[in-house]
């Protein structure tokens, strides 16, 4: 396939000037170089306290049995209306890179608009945790923030998981776990440009390899990192891969977004289309011209002020139904 989805004139100029710093093609070689710096500025304590409006603290919880503790960043509101709600959220980064701060003051946008709790999980990356270790961490999390929820001051029946590009897809295999493990309760799952196929073989992803950011190869080293010599293969499971689930009925339901100019496309497009069949509730946006992350490196864009309203709109109805 040789023809390419142009990008977003205002997105593509953003997207010219970081491209020294995040190539769009990612090998193993260069993980301990990105692991050594971002584009992104870093998140501090005072970031997050919103000039008071927000306790921020670190708690250590036990992880899953024969795994080590995790780190959960927890911000609460200091003066809530109400009885708050819960987003668990799992950060980006491909599966072998980010930490817990990554992604979190969108997250704070909608506690303040939601009168909501913030816990972000610091789950243990790939290749040094190849699966199941990173979605175990995840779950260790969210279990015991459920169990936790009146001493962290929230409504357990309020409680969504939420994530951008792997984080999406780990906040996926969430729900899916919840559901198969009997619990806890969501009430929704937000999907940003989830990475969610380890197949790595969508028109989508062939057509824009070479282009913008987390390109194919940087897929299949992110993948390869995570399952090794499995990913692609015939016996990965769906918690690593939420794609590859064969049953998707009967989960929370689902906001997911997605770039019409990034490999992830087509995945994320399949993904709520299959959630319609199996009977459930989706929400899906392509944003024309959009390139994988444009809203955290082009904040101030058009499409990136429409994108994050239309996660508003839906976390909106969801929580005010």
């Amino acid at each position: 396939m040789t023809t390419v989805v142009p990008f977003d004139p205002e997105l593509g100029a953003a997207l010219l000037a970081v491209g020294d710093q995040i190539p769009p093609s990612l090998t193993a070689e260069m993980i301990p170089m990105m692991r050594q710096g971002t584009v992104l500025a870093a998140v501090s304590d005072d970031d997050l306290r919103r000039d008071g409006r927000f306790t921020v603290e670190e708690r250590t919880v036990p992880g899953r049995a024969g795994d080590p503790d995790i780190s959960l960043l927890i911000c609460r509101p200091t003066d809530p209306t109400g009885i708050p709600g819960c987003v668990y959220h799992t950060h980006g980064g491909g599966m072998i890179l980010g930490d817990n701060r990554g992604g979190v003051p969108e997250m704070l946008d909608w506690a303040e608009q939601f009168n909501l709790v913030v816990v972000s999980v610091e789950y243990r990356l790939a290749p040094e945790a190849p699966h199941p270790g990173p979605i175990d961490d995840c779950y260790a999390g969210l279990l015991w923030t459920a169990a936790h929820a009146g001493e962290l001051g929230f409504d357990p029946d309020r409680l969504i998981v939420a994530g951008a590009s792997a984080g999406g897809g780990l906040a996926a295999a969430l729900a899916l776990m919840a559901r198969d493990r009997g619990g806890p309760a969501l009430l929704g799952q937000m999907l940003i440009y989830p990475m969610i196929d380890d197949r790595n073989d969508t028109p989508s992803a062939v057509q824009m390899a070479g282009r913008g950011v987390w390109d194919r190869t940087s897929n299949r080293t992110g993948w390869e990192a995570l399952l090794g010599d499995a990913a692609g293969g015939p016996d990965v499971s769906p918690y690593a891969a939420p794609a590859r689930a064969a049953d998707l009925s009967n989960l929370p339901p689902a906001f997911i977004d997605v770039g019409s100019a990034e490999t992830f496309r087509d995945e994320d497009v399949a993904y709520p289309s299959r959630i319609w069949q199996a009977g459930g509730q989706a929400e899906l946006h392509v944003w024309p011209g959009a390139f994988h992350g444009f809203d955290s490196m082009a904040p101030g864009a058009a499409l990136s002020r429409e994108a994050r309203q239309a996660r508003v709109g839906w976390l909106n109805r969801l929580f005010n139904k």
